[in-house]
């Protein structure tokens, strides 16, 4: 654990994991059990349900199958990675195989180098070298990602350019890993949309445009302003007080300087263990608290709320 943490939150932190549901992660297990059942499920009613009921409600099963994804990465609901990886492997989202996004996740946990371009793997922010090589129309979009609007228009072709150009570059040269990756997340990818044809209403090509892009873009307001340039790595990390229904298809990431401080406490947990401590959490960030995603719009909707430049790089 930190060093940082008295005995009080130590102990309080040990008594959650070795509760009965800290031991057996029965409402990790009941999410797992409540997507695998309900995809398919849905697909199958979706001649009933008609193609855009049955959109709407993909969306959020999605959404709330990337936040799955991510616990699973992080050692939950087992302790064996290879159960975990085998238990996230389905995909339903599409674009990122489970390989690939947990292993640029767990170096994105690196602190240290958070929002770093370069080191940090998930950081939206350019170098000022690399601004200067850059275009005027991507200098645009960049500026534009910068609003919750564009993050939600234009987060998800920019995220798709930075996939496309990087993994086109490491099977290029070859890298066994990066080649069975993707083998196999194409070969389940047919499978799944073998079965979307034939069981749903749903085309692939519907199921991809209207059903994962919406559900990335969503993903992607949640990170719109999680990191932030800051000399101090623990003032990197935002705290958003976001409500109930966001909280629960983000599995509370939204406090995200808990997570990242406990990257091993469960989902289920995170809110009490920063309502016990609201004000150490709060001073630790530096004041980075968010009050909700709602506030990020109307805030930012119409000026960017950094620039795309790393001011210290």
């Amino acid at each position: 654990m930190p060093n940082y943490l008295d005995d009080a939150q130590r102990d309080e932190i040990v008594r959650l994991r070795t509760s009965f549901t800290g031991r057996t992660e029965w409402p990790t297990w009941l999410l797992l059990i409540a997507v695998y059942a309900g995809w398919p499920v849905l697909m199958l009613l979706s001649p009933t349900l008609g193609v855009w009921p049955t959109t709407l409600l993909l969306i959020p099963l999605l959404i709330l199958w990337m936040s799955l994804q991510h616990e699973l990465l992080h050692g939950h609901p087992t302790r064996r990675a290879w159960l975990n990886k085998m238990l996230g492997y389905a995909p339903f989202a599409v674009w990122y195989p489970y390989t690939l996004y947990r292993d640029t996740h767990l170096q994105h946990h690196c602190d240290e180098d958070l929002t770093i371009p370069g080191r940090d793997p998930e950081s939206r922010y350019l170098s000022q070298t690399r601004w200067q090589q850059t275009g005027a129309p991507m200098r645009l979009l960049c500026w534009l990602d910068k609003t919750p609007p564009g993050r939600l228009v234009f987060g998800v072709p920019l995220a798709l350019y930075g996939l496309i150009v990087g993994e086109a570059t490491r099977l290029q040269q070859g890298e066994r890993q990066a080649w069975a990756m993707w083998v196999t997340h194409g070969v389940f990818l047919v499978l799944m949309f073998g079965f979307i044809e034939r069981y749903s209403a749903l085309s692939s090509l519907h199921y991809l445009v209207f059903g994962t892009v919406p559900a990335l873009a969503i993903s992607m307001v949640r990170s719109y302003y999680e990191h932030r340039p800051s000399e101090q790595p623990q003032q990197r990390t935002v705290i958003n007080e976001a409500s109930w229904p966001w909280g629960w298809l983000f599995l509370n990431l939204n406090l995200h300087l808990v997570h990242h401080d406990l990257p091993g406490l469960s989902w289920y947990h995170i809110p009490q263990v920063y309502r016990a401590r609201r004000e150490q959490w709060l001073a630790r960030s530096g004041g980075f608290l968010v009050p909700g995603y709602a506030e990020l719009f109307r805030r930012h909707s119409f000026s960017p709320i950094d620039s795309p430049q790393h001011p210290y790089v």
